[in-house]
This record gives structure tokens, C-alpha cells and sequence, in this order.
């Protein structure tokens, strides 16, 4: 399920000493939030001296503007996969004219760290006409759109989270010409049989998993297959 362990470049000496002695070839993504050529020097000494055990292959950074997303692209080596988060779907441009693949933030830990539906269908929808790959993060833990806890905290917040499958679906319209408006209600579907999931062909989801929409990102694996076995998905 885990195709890359997801760690801020800041606490990776703290993983080097916890991850279990037996585990080898374990790809990791680098989340860079400091000063990014400190963090780059980090990531080729972590990888220099865990050769065959662990290698970071892909960073993810935060843009805020045009200027961010090809000032930190040209810094990055290209040996790395790069993920750009962005938030405004003007940039997705951007990100797609320097090669890299775009992050869109879903959620947090608290209900206005959740953008509006309309906010992401305009980021996927922006992706899918620059042919931009991206990733979708944070507050996916379940199939489907949900009022759920927001944390594991017993007294912290709840609220409306998107769900996995949701953005899934839009990913598979947009590239099929789906535009913003029509993604919004998919991206706010409460049930499977709302997301149109029968009018799509096997092909066509697996080549947009393969080329388009690369990963969801949750710090929950029991979640997402308890809830899909709920709903004899898996």
C-alpha cells in the first residue's frame, strides 16, 4: 500500500535510527519545509550513507508564486521526483512548465484547513489541461466524503472530509474533459454510486493512476481498507 514513507527532511536522522535493522530497499519521499539547499545537502548525505537500505527519490515543497516554483525547481537535482504544493490553480501552469508534478493540499487537522470543493476541482481541472501529474494530500483517511473526527485526539475537532475515491473520479472526468463545475459535485459525493464509478473503463482508470493522479497521502492504513471493505470495494 505504502508506495513511498512520507518524512520531513528534519526528522530523518530520527527515522535512520527507529526503522527496524531487517527492512532494506524502502523508497522514501523527503517533505523539504527549511532552508532548501541545507535540506538537499541532507537528503544526498542520507542517501550516501544508507546505499541499499533507504533512498529518497522524491521531495515535496510548498510554492506560493510563480517566482518559488522556478526559483526551488532549479535548485532541485534530477535524480529527484518533485512535487510542488500549490494552492491556486493559476500556477499549475507553472509547475508543469518546469517539469515537475503538482501537490494539492485536501484537508488538516482542523475544518478550515479543508479548501472549498470548488478550489480543488479547479486544481485538478488545471492539471488535467496542462497534462500536469499530481498527488492529493492530508485528511484522506476514507473512501469517501465524510463528517468524521479531524484528528485521533479524543476532544479534538470533527468535520467534512473529502475522500480518496472522490478525488479519484474527478481525476478520471477531468482527463476525459470533465471542467471545474462538473468535478465539484463528484468531489462531494457522500456514496459510491454518486461518483459514476460504472461509467468507468478499467483502461482508462489505470492509465490515469499510472500517468495523471499518482497518490493520495494518509497517516492511516487501517482506515481506508476497513472503510472500503465496508462498502465491498476490496
Amino acid at each position: 500500500m505504502v508506495a513511498r514513507f512520507v518524512i520531513p527532511v528534519a526528522r530523518l536522522d530520527e527515522f535512520e535510527e527507529s526503522a527496524p535493522a531487517h527492512i532494506t530497499d524502502w523508497t522514501l519521499s523527503a517533505l523539504a519545509g527549511g532552508n532548501l539547499e541545507t535540506e538537499l545537502a541532507r537528503i544526498k548525505q542520507f542517501n550516501d550513507r544508507n546505499r541499499g537500505r533507504f533512498v529518497i527519490d522524491t521531495i515535496e515543497i510548498k510554492a506560493n508564486d510563480v517566482a518559488e516554483v522556478e526559483s526551488k525547481s532549479r535548485m532541485i537535482p534530477e535524480r529527484l521526483t518533485v512535487y510542488l504544493e500549490v494552492a491556486s490553480a493559476e500556477l499549475v501552469k507553472a509547475v508543469n512548465d518546469v517539469g515537475a508534478r503538482a501537490k494539492i493540499r485536501t484537508g488538516g487537522i482542523t475544518p478550515e484547513m479543508f479548501p472549498p470543493a470548488a478550489q480543488i476541482a479547479a486544481l485538478i481541472d488545471a492539471c488535467a489541461q496542462t497534462g500536469t501529474a499530481f498527488k492529493a494530500t492530508a485528511g484522506l483517511h476514507h473512501p469517501l466524503r465524510c463528517h468524521r473526527p479531524l484528528t485521533y485526539s479524543a476532544d479534538g475537532p470533527s468535520g467534512w472530509m473529502y475522500g480518496f475515491l472522490n478525488i479519484l473520479a474527478s481525476a478520471i472526468f477531468a482527463q476525459s474533459g470533465g471542467r471545474a463545475k462538473e468535478l465539484e459535485p463528484l468531489l462531494l459525493a457522500e456514496t459510491s454510486g454518486a461518483l459514476r464509478l460504472d461509467e468507468i473503463e478499467p483502461d482508462e482508470a489505470a492509465g490515469m493512476r499510472r500517468d495523471f493522479f499518482m497518490s493520495i497521502g494518509s497517516c492511516s492504513l487501517d482506515e481506508p481498507v476497513t472503510d472500503l471493505k465496508a462498502l465491498h470495494l476490496l
